[in-house]
């Protein structure tokens, strides 16, 4: 008999006592762990580090300005202004210097938005920034995502079975996975408009777009080369009049499960996107100096577990994979 969760986020009052009862959130519980120790084993495999850095930070990832791609969650630490990190990508990329190698975490990240069926408030990210280019990245992303999909047949298969999930899909990703590119320019083209959604001087693809290129072309898509003002500033220049960036998303299961790109090398290119996206630089001095201290090519990219066993799970409503739920603008307990 399939276990099914009980969407005890919508009722906070004794959700604790839910979970506790229900198979479901023990199975979550499982798949996190085996996602903990298969990224730890993958990483430690290339020689990467992993860090211990903090959730506050005064140099969101996502700035407001043009190109912003999520609300910053701001709070006042003992009377000091800053936000809980809705990335630590920049750390990361200060971690690569410091290190020396590839550096990654598995930490949670918050955003302002409400949450829904795709979306969460507070998730799990698995970030990582490799010394290298796009190319370099993206060939990694695959093979981290192969690596998951053995490790959890080998360690979870009954556990996957027992919550729904189809075998196959992991079967096919762990045996070799084919995984399609195509550039923004080709899948507006595709779509012919649809779920394409236009700001005014830059183009972004709906969840609706998301879903019609998977119909059209399949699972496990990289769409790259965005237009730059539709997405945040740090991801490097595609092309030299700046028009495209050298970013990718990977649509699988529900739509974007990972985003990437590869980041300036340059302060000065990183003070052209800055005044391009009309974002205030005080914020970033350091990561100016960084640049100008330390110069380096790296690329990164972020994993949403819960969308990722959104997709191992074949579940159609990400709020079921919290084991203790978040929502902003509620005080829930513990």
């Amino acid at each position: 008999m399939s276990t099914l969760p009980s969407q005890v986020w919508k009722n906070t009052s004794n959700y604790h006592l839910e979970v506790l009862r229900n198979p479901w959130y023990r199975a979550v519980a499982r798949l996190q762990n085996s996602i903990s120790e298969l990224t730890l084993d993958y990483w430690r495999a290339r020689g990467g580090q992993t860090l211990h850095l903090p959730v506050t930070t005064g140099s969101i990832s996502s700035p407001m300005g043009r190109g912003s791609d999520s609300l910053p969650v701001s709070v006042d630490l003992m009377g000091a202004p800053t936000y809980l990190a809705d990335s630590m990508q920049f750390m990361l990329e200060f971690g690569c210097r410091l290190t020396g190698t590839d550096a990654y975490y598995v930490m949670p990240s918050f955003r302002g938005e409400d949450a829904d069926a795709t979306h969460l408030c507070q998730f799990f990210h698995s970030e990582a920034e490799i010394v290298g280019g796009l190319d370099e990245m993206m060939a990694t992303v695959e093979d981290y995502l192969r690596q998951l999909a053995a490790g959890l047949l080998e360690r979870d298969a009954s556990v996957v079975e027992g919550c729904g999930g189809d075998l196959t899909r992991l079967e096919r990703l762990a045996s070799g996975q084919q995984f399609r590119r195509i550039t923004f320019d080709e899948a507006a083209e595709l779509l012919g408009g649809a779920g394409i959604e236009d700001q005014g001087g830059w183009r972004t693809l709906t969840r609706e777009g998301e879903r019609l290129l998977m119909d059209k072309l399949g699972e496990f898509l990289w769409v790259t080369h965005w237009d730059h003002l539709a997405v945040p500033f740090y991801q490097a220049f595609g092309d030299p009049e700046g028009r495209t960036a050298l970013n990718a998303d990977l649509l699988f299961g529900m739509g974007e499960v990972v985003g990437a790109g590869e980041r300036h090398v340059t302060a000065e290119d990183v003070r052209r996107a800055l005044d391009l996206h009309q974002v205030d630089a005080e914020a970033y001095g350091w990561y100016l100096e960084m640049r100008d201290f330390a110069p380096l090519r790296t690329s990164g990219f972020g994993l949403g577990i819960e969308r990722f066993l959104m997709w191992v799970l074949d579940h159609d409503d990400i709020r079921d994979f919290q084991l203790l739920p978040r929502r902003n603008g509620h005080n829930i307990v513990p």
